[in-house]
C-alpha cells in the first residue's frame, strides 16, 4: 500500500513502544506516501486521553518525506452510536475510524450491532467504519453498505483481522458477505493495516489476496486512488 490510515503508536497502549517519529520513519522505508496515525480513543484501557488528540493539530505534517494525517480509532460505546470522544476533540482530527470493541460495547443482536454502526456513521466526524468483520458482532451487511453510501463513509478491510493470528472471529466469511454488496452499491473500501507499532505498517497481503479472489474492482479501493480518498477526508 502507498496509503495506510489505520495505525497505532505508543499512545494506544497494547504494548507498543513506537512514537509518531518511529512510525513515520518506518513508513518512509516502506515507501508509503501517506501515513495516518489513528490511536485508540479513551474507552480502551491504557489509551490516550482527549487532550492528546486535541494536541495533534500542532504536530508536524511531514516527517522523513512522508505526509501525515492525524485521526483516532473512536470507540462506539452504545447501540445508539455514541462515541467516546466529544465534538470539540473530534473537530481537531483529520478523520475518525469508528469501531466496535468488546471492552467498550459487548456484542448484541444483529439489529443492535447494525444500529450502532449506522448511528455512528451519522456523526460527520466519522470517516471510516473500522473492521466490520468480527462474527461476534453479527451485522446486516446490506443495511451497513446502504448506510455507508448515504453517509459518505468508507468501509475498512482490516489486514489484522485477516491474519491467522487475529483474535476477531471469521473475518474472511464476513468480508465475503460484505464486499459483493460494496460492488453492487458502489461503496468504496479502504485497506487498513491496523498496525500496533511500526512492524506492520502498510501490510496488506491478506487483504489484497481476498480482494483478488473476489475480483473486487480497483476503482473502489480508496488506497489506490488519492482523489477518491480526498473526497472522503477533505484534508489534502
Amino acid at each position: 500500500m502507498l496509503i495506510d490510515l489505520h495505525t497505532h503508536t505508543i499512545a494506544s497502549g497494547h504494548g507498543s513502544t513506537d512514537t509518531i517519529n518511529d512510525m513515520a520513519k518506518e513508513a518512509s522505508l516502506r515507501r508509503l506516501h501517506l501515513l495516518g496515525i489513528s490511536d485508540h480513543a479513551p474507552a480502551i484501557t491504557g489509551a490516550a486521553r482527549a487532550s492528546y488528540f486535541r494536541s495533534l493539530k500542532h504536530a508536524p505534517r511531514r516527517r522523513f518525506h512522508v505526509s501525515l494525517l492525524f485521526g483516532a480509532e473512536i470507540n462506539i460505546i452504545s447501540y445508539e452510536g455514541d462515541l467516546d470522544l466529544d465534538e470539540e476533540t473530534l473537530s481537531c482530527l483529520d478523520y475518525g475510524i469508528a469501531s466496535l470493541h468488546p471492552p467498550c460495547l459487548k456484542p448484541g443482536s444483529k439489529d443492535e450491532n447494525t444500529k450502532s454502526y449506522i448511528n455512528a456513521m451519522k456523526n460527520p466526524h466519522v470517516t471510516i467504519i473500522g473492521h466490520p468483520d468480527d462474527a461476534r458482532y453479527p451485522l446486516d451487511y446490506e443495511a451497513i453498505v446502504r448506510a455507508a453510501k448515504t453517509s459518505h463513509v468508507l468501509l475498512e478491510v482490516n489486514e489484522s483481522s485477516l491474519s491467522p493470528a487475529s483474535y476477531r472471529k471469521d473475518a474472511v466469511s464476513c468480508y465475503r458477505a460484505l464486499l459483493p454488496l460494496c460492488v453492487q452499491f458502489q461503496v468504496p473500501i479502504l485497506i487498513g493495516s491496523d498496525s500496533h507499532g511500526k512492524a506492520h505498517i502498510g501490510d496488506s497481503v491478506y487483504a489484497e489476496k481476498l480482494l483478488a479472489q473476489l475480483h473486487f474492482p480497483d476503482e473502489l479501493i480508496a488506497n489506490n486512488h488519492p482523489d477518491l480518498l480526498q473526497s472522503y477526508l477533505h484534508v489534502f
